[in-house]
């Protein structure tokens, strides 16, 4: 079995007239964190959004689990336990905390069939999940809706949990708490493949790293050794962590 639980090899992505992912070459070892780094524009959320189906790759592979996944739809890609949060968090305003999850767990009609141990594990992570459960996801504040967002996306066990940008705008004592559920998650045995602006967030998580640029994977390592060599990061990211 392969170490690497999701590989993309030379993957170029379109969006109507415009190249975006120009031979993406991207390893997600099993078990681990791994963090997607570069400026902006520089092709990550559209690595997340290819891999996910939401946008089509038009040239290489994709493999989960030694599988081609490339030209599999989006409902296919998350029935195999491939968890998506995108940047936007994708909340359902309208809809309670608890609704919102329940759309996500799908071999439950109704809350009161969901699994109560995991629910009690979700709201140890979130207490806030918890708290607001019976109120409508709109009304919660931005770090209130990216735990909601989380936790409908682990309300089911998944093998793999892609996060866009999980830290953004949020308080620091928030980002401390989503440090340490994403710990938890990890020690549960879930893959996890984040996006991340916050070098706090990224040096505090990240057992391996990607940086992008222009399209491409520039870089690949460990994000210990690319938070001891600042000229590395200079040169990548234009900033020391």
């Amino acid at each position: 079995m392969s170490e690497n639980l999701l590989e993309l090899s030379g993957v170029h992505t379109h969006i109507g007239a415009y190249h975006i992912l120009h031979g993406v070459d991207l390893a997600v070892p099993r078990g681990q964190v791994t963090l997607l780094l570069g400026r902006n524009g520089a092709g990550k959320t559209t690595t997340l959004r290819t891999i996910m189906g939401l946008w089509r790759a038009s040239q290489g592979r994709i493999t989960f689990k030694g599988n081609d996944i490339t030209r599999l739809d989006t409902p296919r890609i998350a029935q195999l336990n491939i968890a998506y949060v995108p940047e936007n968090m994708g909340i359902f305003a309208d809809l309670t905390v608890k609704e919102n999850l329940l759309l996500a767990a799908r071999g439950s009609s109704t809350a009161a069939r969901m699994d109560s141990a995991r629910l009690s594990w979700i709201f140890d992570m979130f207490p806030a999940v918890d708290k607001f459960w019976n109120y409508p996801a709109g009304k919660l504040s931005g770090g209130q809706k990216q735990m909601v967002a989380v936790a409908r996306a682990i309300v089911e066990p998944r093998d793999l949990l892609i996060v866009d940008e999980p830290s953004k705008g949020l308080a620091p004592a928030i980002i401390n708490n989503m440090i340490g559920a994403f710990n938890q998650l990890k020690k549960s045995g879930v893959t996890i493949l984040l996006v991340e602006q916050n070098v706090h967030f990224a040096r505090k998580l990240g057992d391996s790293v990607a940086v992008m640029d222009d399209g491409r994977v520039v870089h690949a390592g460990s994000m210990a050794q690319l938070a001891e060599d600042e000229q590395l990061q200079q040169s990548l990211l234009g900033l020391a962590l």
